[in-house]
């Protein structure tokens, strides 16, 4: 019998909690498991209480991101296989590897123990991206959905794009893929980095992306004008922006980007403004029940 430990965040409430009791149900029926409440805070505790049990993330990507950057920063990545019930606003990564959005569906993929090498992209400083990372308007629309939630939960991040790419002005920078030029320091938009596919609980960032062949999807916005932003906040949304005049895209191992400070999203964490920052593709170090 299997032997799980599941992470969840017992202050998600609302409706999560009907969904996570589902899921619960349908662990037990076929393995052992041990439910584990569990902020970042005391998530070390948990894993130190249980070695050697695979785990099961009950959330959205941000747990998600939480459970693997644990796992990564305590050398357990490859000794632990992580299981997804994505309960989520957005569940991007869910998304893009077919895991259904049904919490009794996604529990019965992990029961079934069929584990996908993944990759993982790790910046300079040793922090791990799951799914994707967005500078410039990405940010800024994520910035501005955040107050809307509450109001129109999937549908803020629709909004919040709009408005950003509407308003936002810019920013000079030089992005490189495995040495090779983007962006020379050109006012850039956007900068997309998706090992995922989806941001903003479907929103096809890179929609070629495949979070297991070894490589990152990157996407330059060089957009200017007022209605050049909101043609690409729209594409954007359909996933038809890599077609556009001023969006280049390329993929590789190692990508950076330098110049102008910049905000950035990393599995839907806001961080910066930054000037530089660098992610190298870590290939199959993880594994995901899929």
């Amino acid at each position: 019998m299997a032997e799980l430990l599941a992470i969840y965040n017992e202050g998600a409430g609302g409706a999560d909690d009907a969904a996570r009791t589902a899921a619960m149900e349908t662990l037990r029926g076929s393995a052992d498991v041990i439910e584990a409440p569990a902020g970042q805070k005391d998530l070390d505790e948990m894993l130190d209480a249980h070695p050697g049990r695979d785990v099961v993330v009950l959330g959205g990507d941000g747990s998600l991101h939480v459970v693997v950057s644990a796992l990564h920063r305590r050398g357990e990545l490859g000794t632990r296989t992580v299981g997804l019930v994505p309960l989520g606003t957005g569940n991007d990564f869910a998304r893009g590897l077919g895991i259904p959005l049904d919490p009794e569906v996604a529990a019965r993929i992990v029961l079934a123990g069929r584990p996908q090498p993944l990759d993982l992209l790790v910046d300079d400083e040793g922090e791990v991206v799951v799914n994707a990372v967005h500078l410039g308007i990405g940010a800024e629309a994520s910035r501005r959905a955040t107050p809307l939630k509450p109001a129109l939960g999937r549908l803020a991040y629709g909004v919040g794009g709009l408005l950003a790419g509407v308003w936002s002005p810019g920013w000079r920078l030089s992005v490189t893929v495995d040495g090779r030029s983007l962006a020379d320091g050109r006012p850039v938009l956007m900068v997309g980095v998706g090992n995922g596919v989806t941001i903003g609980g479907g929103t096809p960032l890179t929609p070629g992306a495949r979070p297991d062949d070894g490589k990152v999807d990157v996407v330059v916005a060089l957009t200017t004008g007022p209605m050049d932003r909101l043609l690409y906040a729209l594409r954007l949304r359909r996933g038809t922006h890599p077609d556009l005049r001023d969006v280049v895209t390329d993929r590789g191992r190692e990508m950076t980007v330098t110049g102008e400070p910049v905000p950035v999203n990393a599995d839907g964490e806001l961080s910066g403004p930054t000037a530089r920052h660098r992610w190298t593709v870590m290939p199959a170090v993880w594994r995901m029940f899929t």
